[in-house]
C-alpha cells in the first residue's frame, strides 16, 4: 500500500485535492500518533508528518481507494525509515530473528493489558527501549488497532512475520515494565500521548 515510487508526482487538482480532503485528512490523528511513536519527539513526528502527507498528496493519484488509513500509515512509516537513514544511519540491525520465533495468540495477551495499565512516561519509557521495528508494531496493534492484514500491508511484512514480531515486542515489553515502579496515573483506551487510541472507530476490523 505504499507510495509507488516508479510514478511521476502529479500535480493535484481541485478535485483531487477535495478526495484528499475527504479520504485521508480524517486519519492525521493516526498518521501523527505513528510517528510520535517511533520518533518519539514531537518536533520530529511533525517533521515526519508534514512530509509524509506532502508525499501522500504529490502522489494521491497511485491511491486507488483500498483504505486510506493503511496507505497513509505506510507513508508515515517509509518517511520515518528514509528521513532516520538520512539523518542518522544505523550501523546495527535490530536483533529481530522473526523466523524462530513462535506465532502470537490472536486473542488479547496479559502484555496486552499490561500495556493500557502503566502511565504514559513509563510507558514512553519502555517503548523507546525497543528497536523501532517492533515498537511499530505494537503502536499498530494494541494502540491503533490494525489487523494483522493491515499491519502486513503497512510494514510490506508478510502476516507472520509480523506476528512474530508482535510476540517477541510484547514479551520484551513485558520485561522492560515489570522493572518499572507502579505508577500514580493510569493510561486508559481513550487517552494518549497526544493520540494514542485508534483515531477512527468506525474503520475496517
Amino acid at each position: 500500500m505504499a507510495i509507488d515510487a516508479h510514478l511521476p508526482p502529479h500535480r493535484p487538482d481541485a478535485a483531487s485535492r477535495a478526495r484528499f480532503q475527504a479520504l485521508v485528512v480524517p486519519y492525521l490523528d493516526a498518521a501523527y500518533n505513528l510517528a510520535h511513536w517511533l520518533t518519539r519527539d514531537d518536533a520530529d513526528a511533525q517533521d515526519v508528518v508534514q512530509e509524509a502527507m506532502l508525499r501522500a498528496l504529490r502522489y494521491f493519484d497511485s491511491f486507488h481507494g483500498a483504505d486510506a488509513r493503511v496507505w497513509l500509515l505506510a507513508i508515515v512509516r517509509n518517511t520515518f525509515y528514509t528521513l532516520r537513514a538520512r539523518h542518522a544511519p544505523e550501523t546495527a540491525r535490530d536483533p529481530l530473528d522473526d523466523e524462530s520465533h513462535p506465532l502470537v495468540d490472536p486473542q488479547p495477551s496479559p502484555e496486552t493489558v499490561a500495556l493500557l495499565a502503566v502511565d504514559v512516561g513509563s510507558l514512553q519509557e519502555a517503548l523507546a527501549r525497543l528497536p523501532a521495528a517492533w515498537r511499530e508494531v505494537l503502536v499498530l496493534r494494541e494502540l491503533e488497532e490494525c489487523s494483522y492484514k493491515e499491519i502486513a500491508a503497512i510494514t510490506g511484512q508478510k502476516i507472520g512475520t509480523v506476528m512474530s514480531r508482535l510476540a517477541r515486542a510484547r514479551e520484551r515489553l513485558r520485561e522492560e515494565l515489570t522493572h518499572r515502579p507502579a505508577p500514580d496515573h493510569r493510561l486508559r483506551s481513550h487517552e494518549a500521548p497526544p493520540h494514542q487510541t485508534r483515531s477512527d472507530k468506525g474503520g475496517p476490523p
